[in-house]
């Protein structure tokens, strides 16, 4: 099972969009673990992750936040504004599993 963590600024828009992705995984009945934290709480979590999704809004944080990341077996991205504006959860799976290639 692959554990996804959204961060955001406080972590409330990136909840939206994690349940979004969780009913979009359920009806495909892919087995897949998805939170939303602030980027406060990365240290946190990071060693339970496998996959980061970035809010767009923090896109300027993504070199930092690669470099963190480093060592661990983490993927890193930036959500595109358009699937995070529209909350589409089906979107947003298909660019996790697009990350796994």
């Amino acid at each position: 099972m692959k554990n996804v963590l959204l961060i955001c600024g406080a972590g409330a828009s990136s909840g939206f969009m994690a349940a979004a992705i969780r009913k979009a995984a359920k009806k495909r009945k892919m087995e897949m673990s998805v939170f939303a934290k602030s980027e406060s709480q990365l240290n946190e979590y990071i060693d339970k992750t496998d996959i980061l999704l970035i809010g767009p809004h923090l896109a300027y944080m993504e070199a930092d936040i690669t470099a963190e990341t480093a060592g661990k077996n983490v993927k890193v991205a930036v959500i595109p504004k358009l699937i995070y504006g529209t909350i589409d959860g089906n979107k947003a799976l298909d660019f996790i599993l697009g990350m796994e290639d």
